[in-house]
């Protein structure tokens, strides 16, 4: 899957904007029992990455979550995995 995102913002906002970006999205594909590798360029040629491979430690991160995952098809993935381990 590749995703593009074009922005108005100045470069100087690209870059203050990146690191929280791929901070947030990492974050949210931890939770998922994929391999993934997330890059962003900034309008200056910045470059931001950050990769993952899946593995049995990624599984336990969801025991730290809190609330109800209930229609949160990944989430819910994630939760039934981590039961059966």
């Amino acid at each position: 899957m590749l995703i593009r995102f074009t922005s108005s913002m100045t470069a100087e906002d690209e870059n203050r904007l990146a690191p929280a970006l791929l901070k947030a999205l990492s974050s949210i594909l931890d939770l998922l029992p994929i391999a993934y590798a997330v890059r962003i360029e900034t309008s200056d040629s910045q470059v931001y990455q950050h990769r993952s491979s899946s593995d049995e430690a990624a599984v336990s991160g969801l025991a730290n979550l809190r609330g109800d995952v209930s229609g949160h098809a990944a989430l819910e993935y994630r939760q039934n995995m981590a039961q059966h381990t």
